[in-house]
């Protein structure tokens, strides 16, 4: 049990690990930017958009990852990191707690640590 800890630690101290995170979320902007004007215009449905809005950044980012040859579960992973603070943030915003810019602000923030969990996962695919 040792052992992926320690992967873990020497993951979050190597310059690689840190920088496949920037660039993940490099492709997740160009994601938005160029998947983005293909759907039409969505601004009826809060839900629609959040989820165009996270398939956008899902493409861009899984795009990369397969340019850098990651195997496909990692991507599957990563894709899910994009998704889940979106859909754990629904129930709020359909209470009322929330409003739709929280929604976005908080769901593109809770992302972060969901990319974390993910890449710690399989530290050692993100080391290349």
């Amino acid at each position: 049990m040792t052992m992926p800890t320690q992967a873990r630690r020497a993951a979050l101290a190597d310059r690689r690990f840190w920088r496949h995170f920037v660039e993940m979320l490099l492709a997740m902007v160009v994601g938005m930017v160029v998947f983005g004007p293909l759907w039409p215009d969505l601004h009826g449905s809060t839900e629609l958009h959040l989820l165009v809005m996270a398939t956008n950044m899902t493409l861009g980012m899984a795009l990369w990852m397969a340019v850098r040859r990651h195997r496909w579960v990692a991507i599957a992973e990563m894709g899910l990191a994009m998704y889940v603070p979106f859909v754990v943030l629904l129930p709020p915003f359909w209470a009322g707690w929330l409003s739709v810019d929280a929604v976005v602000v908080l769901g593109h923030v809770l992302m972060l640590p969901a990319m974390l969990l993910a890449m710690l996962r399989r530290p050692s695919e993100y080391l290349c």
